[in-house]
């Protein structure tokens, strides 16, 4: 969320520093910082960003310290201000990272290699080329041309159970095939 830092030197330089320049912004923080700090505990998941939180916040505050007409009303200045800097680190959104034993992508497959893709294409072809003439425009169809069993039956004149058959029947014939083992 934010960057740390040594809250307890800064508190220490500032509460020195606003107590010579400003001895009210020094009470009036000694007052109400527990209020306050549970507001800002409110906007945030961990009290150490709270505490970050409401320091930036009464940081800003100092800054205008001397802009702020009605002091009475300082507290809501500063809850604006808090809601104004977490917002302000919503928008951010900072994306933490973690150290992990492993990697959280998997390895990339490598790449086919062009002549085993093309040696496996033709043993494929050459495989489709054995079977009959019927047999084989039925598995073109289907795989090759990706028609469905329906508009195969439709081209071929015939029916979908003839057309789910002789695939099956080709496809069992493609599995026996000797040149395509290698394939399983």
């Amino acid at each position: 969320m934010t960057t740390p830092v040594c809250t307890g030197a800064s508190r220490a330089a500032a509460a020195s520093a606003g107590h010579r320049r400003y001895p009210s912004f020094s009470s009036y923080v000694r007052a109400r910082g527990p209020v306050l700090l549970r507001t800002a505990r409110s906007l945030t998941a961990n009290p150490s960003d709270a505490e970050d939180l409401l320091q930036t916040a009464l940081t800003k505050t100092y800054v205008a310290w001397e802009r702020i007409e009605d002091h009475g009303a300082l507290d809501g200045y500063v809850r604006r201000a808090l809601v104004n800097t977490r917002t302000s680190q919503w928008r951010k959104r900072k994306v933490d990272e973690f150290a992990c034993e492993e990697l959280p992508e998997k390895e990339a497959a490598p790449a086919p290699d062009p002549a085993e893709r093309q040696s496996l294409h033709d043993a494929m072809w050459r495989a489709v080329l054995k079977l009959p003439d019927r047999q084989r425009a039925m598995v073109v169809l289907r795989y090759y041309e990706d028609l469905s069993e329906a508009q195969t039956a439709e081209v071929l004149g015939v029916s979908v159970g003839t057309v789910k058959s002789a695939v099956s029947r080709a496809l069992g014939k493609l599995r026996e095939d000797p040149e395509l083992s290698p394939v399983r």
